[in-house]
């Protein structure tokens, strides 16, 4: 009875901690001719008018759509609000939520894969998202030098995605067990890139992230890594997050 009640004790814990992290992200929307992106935002603690802080956008991956506002937050929050991470590296930190059977970037899924395409028009959620970035810049706290994005699996192709329409935009990316059509990535070979998989993921292959490693590389890029985590299916954001020198690493980079 009493081990019932310790364990029953640790998972509504668990819940409450969780439920106080995500309200630090405040629920908004962005609106713009009638189509809506839901997100939620983090600003540092003790906002000061007179500085300016990084903008980390974060981009969840497909079992996260919808439009409650709240499921974007499911991987990859925490990491930000975690007291430490918070005091060595404030920002500005946006979970937007692409809506339920529509995607971050222009992808074709199959029983067999996914195959990416190289289109000139960005879906429309992030058209949104691209607006919605160009109003946070305009922000008096926004370090336009300092604006990182990272995501995980839908996520990471739409990291992918975004770098690859705005290079000159992002200090720094991290796709998480994403993908790109290989022909794009030229126009990012200067930028600094983490990419992370796991060796064992049966829903987006990790030769897609290999394929973009070697193609990077052979375009010139001097400053992206990869780490490909063996006996890791496709939740490799979570040794990703536990990468020691993640954030330091990501915040350590500005543009020129």
């Amino acid at each position: 009875m009493i081990k019932r009640f310790y364990l029953l004790f640790v998972v509504f814990s668990v819940i409450f901690s969780l439920k106080s992290q995500n309200e630090l992200y405040q629920k908004k929307q962005f609106i713009y001719k009638g189509d809506t992106l839901p997100y939620r935002i983090m600003y540092p603690e003790n906002l000061d008018d007179t500085k300016k802080y990084p903008l980390v956008i974060f981009l969840h991956g497909s079992g996260e759509r919808g439009n409650d506002n709240e499921s974007q937050l499911k991987w990859g929050s925490e990491l930000f609000t975690k007291p430490l991470n918070r005091k060595d590296f404030p920002a500005i930190v946006i979970f937007p939520q692409c809506p339920e059977n529509e995607y971050w970037a222009p992808i074709n899924s199959r029983q067999d894969g996914f195959s990416y395409v190289n289109s000139k028009h960005p879906t429309e959620p992030m058209q949104l998202l691209i607006r919605l970035i160009s109003e946070i810049k305009k922000s008096k706290f926004a370090d336009k030098k300092r604006i990182y994005v990272m995501g995980l699996s839908m996520g990471g192709m739409g990291t992918y995605d975004l770098i690859c329409r705005y290079p000159k935009t992002f200090a720094a990316a991290i796709p998480i067990c994403g993908g790109v059509s290989l022909e794009r990535l030229k126009k990012i070979r200067k930028m600094p890139i983490r990419i992370y998989h796991g060796a064992d993921d049966n829903v987006v292959s990790p030769e897609h992230s290999r394929n973009a490693y070697i193609e990077l590389k052979a375009n010139g890029a001097q400053n992206v890594e990869i780490t490909i985590f063996p006996g890791v299916n496709h939740n490799s954001w979570t040794p990703t997050f536990q990468t020691e020198d993640l954030l330091s690493w990501l915040f350590s980079n500005k543009l020129k």
